[in-house]
């Protein structure tokens, strides 16, 4: 069967308000086609491969199996689609897990729709749209110093610490247990050889550790 030019788009995303206005938004732009949307992975997975879409609009925070961990079982249910992130999520280690699980694009949920349409046509035309901010999170990624002593998971709570995010948003947000982010916490102080947070951030930027 042919099939028609317009560009088709599947949703992943829990939230029906954020799923409905996308699918609205997109559906209503000349030359594109909504093809389905689902509130989960597991819902997408039994019907996705018949959609046939062209690009896939991918939240993080699903429930069940997460939008990160769904992006490799989705490029093996449908190897040409592009996978573009939609989330509210910007921190480096899921911005670089989901681009190393398979993701084309990463967006967070409020880049200007004009924006995410675009970014659909640019993913089909071969390229790796991402909003500003992102971008940059990306190139201070590679600027940072080589010689710091922290894993990139220790680097990533620290930051976030920086921010002044509490131990708890910190666990819910990088979906680990409190018990995890302070084991982090004490092995970067032992590493840094301080014993204060305003000591570990003052060290880490001295240093360009973060």
């Amino acid at each position: 069967m042919a099939r028609d030019l317009d560009i088709r788009v599947s949703i992943i995303e829990d939230d029906e308000t954020i799923r409905e206005g996308f699918a609205y938004l997109i559906g209503n732009t000349p030359g594109y086609k909504i093809a389905s949307s689902y509130p989960s992975f597991e819902d997408a997975a039994k019907k996705i491969s018949h959609d046939d879409p062209d690009v896939i609009l991918l939240d993080v925070e699903l429930p069940g199996i997460s939008g990160i961990d769904a992006i490799p079982k989705l490029k093996k249910l449908l190897p040409e689609t592009y996978i573009l992130i939609l989330t509210v999520y910007e921190q480096d280690l899921l911005i670089f897990r989901a681009l190393g699980n398979g993701a084309s694009g990463y967006l967070t949920k409020n880049t200007p729709p004009d924006k995410i349409v675009a970014a659909i046509h640019e993913v089909m035309e071969g390229g790796g749209p991402m909003s500003a901010h992102i971008a940059r999170m990306v190139i201070n990624s590679f600027q940072r110093s080589e010689s710091t002593p922290l894993t990139r998971r220790e680097t990533e709570i620290l930051e976030q610490i920086a921010t002044g995010k509490s131990r708890k948003r910190i666990a819910d947000e990088l979906f680990i247990d409190l018990e995890t982010v302070k084991s982090h916490i004490k092995n970067i102080y032992h590493k840094l050889d301080v014993h204060s947070k305003a000591d570990a951030i003052k060290t880490a930027k001295d240093n360009k550790f973060i």
